[in-house]
């Protein structure tokens, strides 16, 4: 990584960590985004009884870890392993690989520039980092044309050259929210009505997949969570306004 994070991390904040040697009593580890080392006492790296501290960690892993406490007199920083779930897990490693791909678009300027790359990972991150919290997500603005480079501001050929590799890339994300549905209507022309509700729920970031017995499968898809349920939420509220209208029954669980 080309970015280490000055002073010390907060208590609670997640990090990736190196492990770099094991004890019968605890694990010391580096942490990757800080230069610095800290230690997993041996409650802190499983719940439950540990025979083996080996069977949980291996030297040169990488692992995430949850600060407990930082004592920065001394310099020690304890860190716990158990403490940190799958979803916490995932969420951190995928922010960390973002920003190695921000690092790798960067690199691939500088070559193209004949600039150091870490001369200009800095110029860009020093002009962004009052607004954003890492190169990545102004790369992302970047994709979906909220921010200009050049604005930053870089010069022409550097914004030009980076604006090209950034949408080569980094394709703009794409949220998936979704859930069940079920129609129901006893009106003798039944069939009509429901085929008429599902052409009214179709289209404007909507697919339908029939799942049997009158139930159908909905997802709303989106830039970004929130427009995507706000997509569903009003597609699902107004189909079952529309057969209720009808005579029908319509029922939606969202799917978490």
């Amino acid at each position: 990584m080309l970015l280490l994070k000055e002073g010390f991390p907060e208590s609670d904040e997640l990090v990736l960590c190196t492990v770099t040697k094991i004890f019968h009593n605890g694990v010391f580890v580096d942490l990757d985004e800080y230069a610095k080392g800290g230690m997993i006492h041996i409650s802190e790296v499983s719940p439950g009884r540990i025979r083996n501290i080996r069977d949980f960690v291996v030297e040169g892993k990488k692992v995430v870890c949850k600060i407990l406490r930082v004592d920065d007199v001394k310099g020690h920083i304890d860190l716990s392993l158990r403490r940190v779930n799958e979803g916490q897990k995932k969420l951190k490693i995928n922010e960390i690989k973002s920003e190695q791909r921000a690092e790798k678009i960067i690199e691939f300027a500088a070559k193209k520039l004949n600039l150091d790359v870490k001369k200009l990972y800095f110029d860009i991150y020093n002009k962004i980092s009052d607004k954003y919290l890492s190169v990545f997500l102004c790369f992302e603005d970047v994709v979906k044309g909220n921010i200009a480079l050049e604005k930053l501001p870089l010069d022409k050929k550097t914004a030009d050259i980076l604006t090209e590799l950034v949408k080569e890339r980094m394709k703009p994300s794409i949220v998936f929210v979704g859930g069940n549905l079920k129609l129901k209507t006893y009106a003798s022309d039944g069939v009509e009505i429901i085929k008429e509700t599902l052409r009214k729920l179709s289209g404007g970031g909507i697919g339908i997949v029939y799942g049997g017995g009158g139930k159908y499968k909905i997802m709303a898809k989106a830039a970004e969570y929130k427009d995507a349920e706000k997509i569903l939420d009003k597609s699902v509220s107004d189909t079952i306004s529309f057969i209720e209208e009808k005579g029908g029954e319509g029922e939606f669980v969202k799917k978490e």
